[in-house]
């Protein structure tokens, strides 16, 4: 039989106005639900997490398409009695000829989408970043060999529907799972969340690729050999893989499966500091300006009086988003939220996010803080800090965000209102002072103070600096 002829005669082409309107409504309706389309061309971009979104709605539609429409055709060949006509032929080269149309339509569920947001947002996708699509196509193989043998022992009017809502709901079902928690993890629909300039790890597209695929095997061996060794073998080795498989994914996360970070293109200007930004992210066109800004702020910190180490490179925090991935700021490597702060320009064209960040970074204490005020210890460390702060935070002229950020905090105090008071009063006799002199040596009073009355932090040794603990 001609390709075309096997075409026309698949349930995949009758049923295809079916699911491409169901692709086509959650694409443009459903995905966009969720992000509006200005929002996602608006970036950040990355390819990687674009393909994951694109792909989160259409997993196990596809999965159940592929399912019950190989029910169907395993189904017709046993009913067209195809193996006695052609006892000449393989099992598996008849069936896998017949299954090439049902593949198409499971492949198509899962390309479509992803082409029509590469094609949305102007992006063009790494292979790295296609690892959840070529899991997705590899675990729709695995259906449809399930599929064609459900259908040749089953009555396929009952169940190709039955098995195609089954799949559906299992799939979905999984997807909430929380404990235990490897069933949603290897079901084929990946619950692990991908952040900008990450790719899922081997480990997280393989479980679920190799589960399926075991089954398959098995499956397909059962039906197709007489041979009981045979039989044997590929039942013992499903059964090996598909526990390895869920024990992996067992001590994962309920959606933090194994991910590697680091992989976005930076874009760097400068030296002493050397400035780098996501080249995607959205905001690169102001990598001058960002610059300009942290050499600005850390001059003015100077002529101040304050004592800066100027870092050789600050880096943006983007390209390691995911928090729990990103180095940690050193004196020489600061890591701030360039991209974000970049986007938030003031009216006259300003970026008081970006001075606000080297404010955090560079000014620094002769001791070490605790993460929060302790029990049983006066809150006066605080006033003494934020007045050091805020005195710090008008030679930038951030004093304002500067405020805002720590309101929250002293919400926690019974007398928050005047501990925000005497912070302002402090900070106004240190800015009162005539002389830079003065000045600067009131600083270095207030730090001295703050670091006098502050509770020795609990894992922390006295005389350390804390940099960047504040951003």
């Amino acid at each position: 039989m001609t390709f075309r002829a096997l075409l026309r005669s698949s349930a995949a082409l009758w049923t295809a106005p079916v699911w491409c309107g169901i692709v086509a409504f959650y694409f443009f309706y459903a995905l966009h639900l969720e992000d509006p389309y200005e929002e996602v061309v608006g970036g950040p971009l990355w390819g990687a997490q674009q393909v994951s979104i694109a792909l989160n709605y259409f997993y196990a539609f596809s999965y159940a398409i592929t399912l019950g429409l190989a029910v169907w055709e395993g189904g017709r060949l046993r009913q067209d009695r195809v193996w006695d006509l052609a006892p000449g032929r393989a099992r598996w080269a008849v069936a896998a000829q017949t299954l090439a149309p049902v593949l198409g339509a499971g492949w198509a569920i899962l390309l479509l989408p992803v082409t029509m947001r590469m094609v949305e947002t102007g992006l063009v996708p790494t292979l790295p970043a296609l690892s959840p699509l070529l899991m997705g196509m590899g675990i729709v193989c695995a259906y449809a060999a399930v599929g064609c043998v459900l259908g040749h022992l089953t009555p396929r009017v009952i169940s190709a529907p039955a098995a195609a809502v089954a799949a559906y709901y299992v799939i979905s079902k999984t997807s909430t799972y929380s404990n235990p928690v490897w069933p949603r993890h290897v079901s084929g629909q990946l619950s692990t969340s991908i952040a900008f300039g990450e790719h899922y790890s081997a480990p997280t597209v393989l479980a679920p690729l190799l589960f399926a695929l075991a089954i398959a095997l098995a499956a397909v061996v059962w039906w197709s050999s007489p041979r009981l060794p045979l039989r044997l073998l590929a039942m013992v080795t499903a059964l090996v893989t598909a526990v390895l498989s869920a024990r992996a994914a067992s001590g994962w996360g309920v959606v933090d499966g194994p991910v590697s970070a680091g992989h976005a293109p930076a874009r760097c200007v400068g030296t002493a500091p050397r400035v780098c930004m996501a080249d995607s992210g959205g905001a690169i066109e102001r990598l001058g300006d960002v610059r300009a800004e942290v050499t600005s702020s850390l001059q003015e910190l100077r002529t101040a009086g304050i004592g800066v180490r100027v870092p050789s490179t600050v880096t943006d925090g983007l390209l390691y988003e995911r928090g729990s991935t990103r180095p940690r700021s050193t004196p020489s490597t600061w890591w701030l939220p360039l991209t974000a702060q970049a986007e938030a320009a003031s009216p006259g064209g300003r970026l008081p996010g970006i001075r606000l960040s080297v404010l955090l970074s560079s000014v620094t204490f002769p001791c070490s803080f605790p993460g929060q005020n302790a029990p049983g210890h006066s809150p006066h460390w605080i006033v003494n800090h934020d007045a050091a702060m805020l005195w710090a935070a008008h030679a930038l002229n951030v004093q304002d965000p500067y405020l805002q950020r720590r309101v929250d905090e002293y919400g926690q105090f019974a007398n928050g209102a005047e501990v925000l008071a005497k912070v302002r009063e402090r900070a106004a006799e240190g800015l009162a002072l005539p002389t830079a002199a003065q000045r600067t040596a009131w600083f270095e009073q207030e730090q001295a103070r703050a670091c006098r009355l502050a509770p020795e932090p609990s894992g922390a040794t006295a005389g350390t600096s804390p940099r960047g603990a504040d951003s």
